[in-house]
């Protein structure tokens, strides 16, 4: 009985989960992509690597 509550609470608990991924699709994504696109001061092919 106790396990069958547990998952249901869990089950529960994740779909209440709200968070956002880094890799979700949306603003923050695009705002991200832009800013890479963008990186004028120090391009990604002229970085030296350690």
């Amino acid at each position: 009985m106790t396990n069958a509550r547990f998952i249901k609470s869990v089950i529960k608990s994740a779909e209440a989960n709200t968070t956002q991924m880094p890799w979700a699709r949306g603003a923050r994504r695009a705002a991200f992509i832009a800013k890479r696109k963008n990186d004028t001061i120090t391009p990604t092919h002229l970085r030296k690597s350690a």
